[in-house]
């Protein structure tokens, strides 16, 4: 089942993938199912992260699916970026697949639903056990018609 999906995502267009998987990630609840390994705790500026591999900004806009994503096994997360008004973003097409470098570019513009719907979702994560799980960064930007 797995397999197909993967498959069904990989096939699809790419920001068709990319909200696709947020919707996926947002549906089903993912637990952790391994600890990481005590030799990959890094300690860097004050701050312990779990593991050296994160996530940039530019893939949880909304700071939708952080829990699920911590759970994947990253260290680290930066949701964002995150502008002080919804806005759009750039015109489409904005994601491209590079197959032969297995890597994505991603253009997409800082599209996002702004700092107010963001901030509720940072306030419902339970701090307690987010600490124990990963780092959570928030990338901000300036709006295309900010000054």
């Amino acid at each position: 089942m797995n397999n197909f999906i993967l498959k069904l995502i990989q096939n699809l267009p790419p920001e068709t993938s990319h909200s696709l998987t947020i919707k996926l990630l947002k549906l089903k609840p993912i637990r952790k199912l391994a600890s990481d390994d005590p030799s990959l705790h890094q300690h860097i500026f004050g701050l312990d992260f779990n593991n050296p591999i994160g996530l940039a900004a530019g893939f949880d806009k909304n700071a939708e699916v952080i829990n699920a994503l911590l759970n994947l096994g990253f260290g680290f997360i930066e949701a964002g970026t995150v502008t002080p008004k919804s806005q759009l973003g750039n015109n489409r097409p904005r994601i491209f697949r590079l197959k032969e470098d297995q890597a994505i570019i991603n253009n997409l513009g800082f599209n996002n639903f702004g700092h107010n719907f963001v901030i509720p979702k940072l306030s419902h994560l339970n701090l307690n056990s987010l600490s124990r799980e990963g780092i959570v960064g928030i990338n901000i930007g300036k709006n295309k018609d900010s000054d």
